[in-house]
């Protein structure tokens, strides 16, 4: 009985958080008319047209917003991957001077709000004049700014066993021979993590994308989708929701086909 009763808990707590994603997915395919006037989740009318009339809706086909996303996103990821994890190597097997002081102020880092340093980002990327371009989405990325993962990286780091990179430096191979053959290979679950966050945090970023991209032609997923509203001002919500739920495709994908490797490396990471 308690079984049952726990199930049903956790049940209705999942419910509960996805009520407002199903009832967008449902409101994507209701008619315009019906969509604040139900707050149920099942369909009486099916309209589908509000897919085709989204992707059209803005200046440009929705395809072109997508691909902006993906560029920013995978620049993202192949620089964290590169970057975080060399950094997270430095921390994990060298030794230099103040090590220890550099691994704190880098945890610091964590805490510091994005707030606190997009106008120094902004004035420093508009001298460069490279404001509406994604130099400044990616670019960061590849300096280990993000310290979470770096973070992440040397405590997965710090479970390899010391033996096998004295193996190799008998063997005659240095840091960077031991970085890439044996250290990398082992890494899979902290790299798999890294990559699934980086594509969620970066494909759902708003903020930044808003700042430092003003060209429509330009313009991501997140800052598309605001525009949208903007577009269609009293017009088809149904379209918006549409477009919503197809921004939420490739989230989904990378869930589903990471999963195993993002558990994998949490939890790894955590027992070390």
């Amino acid at each position: 009985m308690r079984s049952v009763l726990r199930h049903g808990v956790l049940l209705l707590a999942a419910f509960i958080m996805l009520y407002p994603l199903l009832w967008m997915l449902a409101s994507s395919i209701r008619p315009d008319n019906e969509i604040f006037n139900s707050y149920g989740i099942f369909v009486n009318t099916f309209d589908t047209t509000h897919y085709p009339d989204g992707w059209n809706a803005l200046a440009r086909p929705f395809s072109t917003y997508l691909l902006n996303s993906a560029i920013v996103v995978l620049g993202a990821i192949l620089g964290n991957l590169v970057s975080c994890s060399m950094a997270a190597y430095a921390f994990a097997r060298l030794e230099f001077p103040f090590k220890r002081t550099a691994f704190t102020i880098m945890l610091l880092t964590i805490m510091l709000p994005v707030h606190v340093v997009i106008v120094p980002q902004y004035i420093l990327w508009a001298n460069l004049d490279l404001i509406n371009t994604f130099v400044p989405l990616i670019a960061p990325k590849m300096l280990a700014t993000d310290a979470f993962f770096v973070f992440l990286m040397v405590q997965f780091i710090r479970g390899i066993p010391r033996e096998l990179d004295e193996a190799a430096r008998i063997d005659g191979a240095g840091h960077a021979r031991i970085f890439g053959r044996i250290i990398l290979p082992l890494m899979v679950p902290a790299l798999a993590t890294t990559t699934i966050f980086t594509f969620i945090w970066t494909w759902n970023d708003f903020f930044a994308q808003l700042i430092f991209l003003t060209d429509p032609d330009l313009y991501t997923v997140p800052v598309a989708l605001r525009s949208f509203i903007d577009a269609q001002e009293n017009s088809s919500f149904g379209a918006l929701f549409a477009m919503s739920v197809v921004s939420l495709v490739p989230i989904f994908l990378a869930f589903l086909i990471g999963q195993r490797y993002l558990i994998q490396g949490i939890a790894t990471t955590g027992g070390k």
